[in-house]
């Protein structure tokens, strides 16, 4: 459980770029996630163009880490693929979205989940910046690379908010 326990959010990054070979292994264990039936309504744009990375801080206020980030994966479902009355790929791709976290971070990585859907502006302005087609919808956003901050394990387990068998 280790590195469940030490992997916390990284923001800030070496100039150090990350391998393909470890961005193939990070989308390897996404792609591993589980989903509903299945279903695998990922896909995912590797995104090392710094014009691109700087232009996303103009539509998400909370990534001014993707100016030092080496790289950063956009995570999107695809919704011509949902098989499904209830919109389980949001958690499909949640799922895949920890994948890659917990894979950066064995792999010596550091990463921070910046959120997308369901904001609007933020879906509709990222839809537009990578060309995606309508039924593609941006998920997360994975920002991505060395750090250049160590922060120690957090201990968030607390017994006050285990149930069992009624709340």
């Amino acid at each position: 459980m280790d590195f469940i326990l030490t992997r916390r959010s990284i923001r800030k990054y070496t100039d150090q770029p990350v391998s393909d070979e470890k961005i193939n292994y990070l989308l390897k264990a996404a792609m591993s996630a589980p989903s509903a039936g299945n279903g695998q309504p990922w896909h995912f744009i590797v995104i090392k163009d710094k014009e691109k990375l700087n232009k996303i801080i103009d539509y998400h206020q909370n990534a001014k880490m993707l100016t030092e980030a080496s790289v950063a994966i956009l995570v999107c479902a695809d919704l011509s693929t949902n098989k499904y009355e209830v919109d389980y790929w949001v958690q499909d791709c949640a799922a895949a979205t920890q994948n890659i976290l917990l894979a950066a971070h064995k792999e010596g990585l550091g990463g921070v989940w910046l959120g997308v859907y369901p904001r609007k502006e933020r879906v509709k302005a990222l839809q537009k910046l990578f060309n995606m087609p309508e039924h593609a919808v941006p998920i997360s956003l994975v920002s991505l690379g060395y750090p250049a901050e160590e922060k120690g394990p957090s201990d968030r387990y607390d017994t006050n908010r285990v149930h069992i068998n009624t709340w």
